[in-house]
This record gives structure tokens, sequence and C-alpha cells, in this order.
């Protein structure tokens, strides 16, 4: 089996189970976000140990896959999670490191890798749970459209860039972090997105969650969620070059691992979240 049909079986498998998890929100849907935080978290930590760091790579997978649930708990009522153990946690993991790796096992980097790469996927990604249960949306429908506009839009975005920098080509973008992406790729990106967004929001979201954006909100929605996606992108690719890395892991065939698969998402989740706020609008009997 070739590399896209291998590509194909993984996003026809994967993506209606997402879907289905998405629809039904609560504990699934965290427990799901916070499986792939911790495989992003070991991924991440992979990636760190191959570029020279040495991070504490239990203690922060465990810290990211607790983040989703932890949101799920507060959801809740279950518990609330006071701002004295935010600030604390990174407090506990750089005396933790002290204790482990003492002076000489530079326990300032090892806590700071640590706790960036908790942050980075499980805090991120946590955003998925807000995003469900955003206050605007009202039902199921709504939640799980919230949810999969910016997921749709960051696939507009990628493949909107795939095609046009293979069919313009031109000037390359940041050719340090990325030789194979160009300025036209960026711009086919923003347009996709954009036309992407429109769609979406009048034949999804307006109908069914009684959702939208003003004209000029929906381009500003669409164009910071393209440019957040290829920032979550080139990011990822200038952590995987410096370390001198190809892929981030296996778990997907064809596709790479956790963090090759979602590292613009992990950008664009909490961007959307704040940008819904600013930009969303009811929009009662469309």
């Amino acid at each position: 089996m070739n590399e896209l049909a291998r590509r194909a079986v993984v996003a026809l498998i994967g993506a209606p189970i997402a879907l289905g998890i998405i629809w039904l929100g609560g504990a699934p849907l965290a427990t799901l976000a916070g499986a792939l935080s911790g495989v992003a978290a070991w991924e991440y930590y992979r990636i760190a140990r191959e570029g020279g760091t040495t991070p504490m790579s239990v203690v922060g997978i465990v810290l990211s896959a607790l983040i989703p649930i932890a949101v799920h708990a507060q959801h809740l009522g279950v518990f609330a999670v006071p701002l004295v153990v935010w600030i604390l946690v990174p407090l506990f993991v750089l005396a933790l490191s002290i204790w482990l790796r003492g002076v000489g096992g530079k326990p300032l980097g090892a806590a700071a890798t640590t706790i960036f790469g908790a942050l980075y996927t499980g805090g991120t990604l946590s955003y998925v749970y807000a995003l469900r249960y955003f206050g605007y949306a009202v039902g199921d429908a709504a939640g799980a459209l919230v949810v999969i506009m910016p997921v749709v839009l960051t696939w507009a975005s990628d493949t909107g860039a795939y095609f046009t920098g293979r069919l313009v080509g031109g000037p390359k973008l940041i050719p340090s972090v990325s030789p194979a992406k160009t300025i036209s790729g960026a711009v086919g990106a923003v347009v996709a997105t954009v036309a992407a967004c429109a769609a979406f929001v009048h034949y999804l979201l307006k109908p069914q969650a009684q959702l939208a954006f003003s004209p000029t909100g929906l381009i500003v929605f669409a164009v910071c969620i393209s440019v957040t996606a290829q920032i979550g992108d080139l990011t990822e690719s200038l952590l995987k070059r410096e370390a001198g890395v190809k892929d981030s892991g296996t778990l997907f065939p064809g596709h790479g691992g956790v963090l090759d698969r979602l590292d613009s998402l992990f950008f664009v989740l909490p961007v959307t979240y704040a940008l819904y706020y600013a930009l969303l609008l009811p929009a009662p009997g469309a």
C-alpha cells in the first residue's frame, strides 16, 4: 500500500470517529483530548532530547494529559483549579528538576522544556473542549460545528498552500525553516481559508447553529486562522529541523505523529476561542 493510500485509509477511519466524539462532547471528548495531548507531549519530549535537552518526560506527559481532564472537571463543577495551582505547578516542576538533576544536570532547562511541552500540547488542545461548550453555541449541533469549523479551515489553509505552491511556485517563504513552503503558497492558503469559511458559515454554521460573522468579521477571522495555522506548522518544522528529525512519530501511518497532524491546531484552537468572542454573532431565525 503506497503512502497516499495509507493516508486515505487513516483519514476514512479516523474522521468519523473524531466527529462522533466531538458530537458526544463531555467525558469522551476530554478523554480523547487528554490521550492525544499525552502522546503529543511524548513526541515533543523525544524531539527535545534529540535536540540536546533533557526534559522530565513522565512529569510533562502526565501534566499534558491532565489539563483537558481538569477543564472537563471544571466544566462539570466537580472542582475549579485556582490560579495559585497554575502558579505553583511550574515552581513544583522546577524544584523537582533541581532535586532530581542537581545543578550540574541543567535543571532550569529541563524544567522549562517540561513545562513548555505540557502547555504546548495539553494546554492548547484543551481548547477543543472549551470550544465544544462555547457560550453562544446552544445544543449539540452548534457545539460540534464551532469545533469542526477551525479544523476544516486549518485543512483548507494547508490544502490551499500545497496546491498553490505546487502550481505557482516562486520565492520561498522561510527556507531556513521549511524549504518547501513558498510565498505564493502562503497567499493561496489565506484565499482558500476565506472561501472555505464563507461556505461553512453560509451552509452550516448559520442555518444549523444560528451563528454568523459580519462580512468584515468573516474575512478577519479566516485570515487570522490561516496565518495562525501556518505559524503553527512552521513552529513544528523549526523544532524538528533543530533536532534533526523528519517526523514527530509514527502513530498515523502515512501522516506521521500527533504533532505532525495537529501542529497547526495547537495554535489555531486557542486563537479561534478568542476570535469567536470578538467576532461571532448570533443569527436568530437563520
